[in-house]
């Protein structure tokens, strides 16, 4: 399921047309308001979202989805007025995976999707995930390097796999402390790097694939 946010109706149905036609599943939604209350039912694959929205800005709406847990780690694509190189900045420093400038063709914003949803989400149907080196067998919920198995806690497994369904992405120390811990912990974000620190340890020479990101937080790269 794909959210699609965007105040001009015109736009908004042709971007849905495109996209059903394209074969997704798409919902589209108005405002702010009307995106916070289809989140309540459902979770989207991913969501594109407008800029320039009544009430509330998009890049109000991108930081909220990157603040809580339950939302934090699903893509988004910001639409942007043409040439608005600061809206892209800032929406790419929040988090959000990708932009599209307005006016955009239809094609381009499948082509977009398509890539974002390639990158950052592997195929539910996968029961591993790889990186380098690293694999994580879900069924089983352990962790491999070759064929020696990782003793993480269930904290380490969890950045771990955040970070490998979503290799490249950029997570800030808040982020992975909402969607790992939750919107009831009252510890502070240095918990999040002491389990990076101790990940890393374990992890030995593939620990070097979860890299600092100077000002913001981390992330998995591999072969970097």
């Amino acid at each position: 399921m794909i959210f699609c946010v965007e105040d001009d109706e015109g736009i908004r149905n042709m971007m849905v047309y495109t996209l059903r036609a394209s074969g997704f599943d798409v919902c589209g939604y108005g405002d702010g308001e009307e995106l916070r209350a289809a989140l309540e039912g459902e979770l989207p694959e991913l969501i594109l979202l407008d800029i320039m929205l009544p009430g509330e800005d998009g890049i109000s709406i991108l930081k909220e989805l990157k603040s809580h847990g339950r939302t934090a780690a699903i893509p988004v694509i910001m639409s942007t007025a043409k040439g608005s190189e600061y809206d892209k900045v800032i929406g790419l420093d929040l988090g959000a995976d990708d932009y599209l400038a307005k006016p955009f063709g239809m094609m381009e914003m499948v082509a977009r999707v398509k890539a974002v949803l390639r990158r950052v989400q592997p195929s539910a149907s996968k029961e591993t995930l790889t990186a380098g080196k690293l694999v994580l067998h879900l069924g089983e919920h352990t962790a491999m390097i070759g064929s020696e198995r990782i003793k993480l806690t269930l904290k380490e497994y969890e950045l771990l796999r955040l970070f490998m369904e979503n290799k490249g992405r950029a997570f800030t120390r808040d982020q992975l402390l909402l969607a790992v811990w939750g919107d009831d912990f009252l510890g502070e974000t240095r918990t999040v790097d002491v389990h990076i620190g101790t990940l890393r340890a374990k992890l030995g020479a593939c620990g070097e694939y979860i890299e600092t990101v100077r000002g913001v937080g981390y992330r998995l790269e591999v072969g970097a």
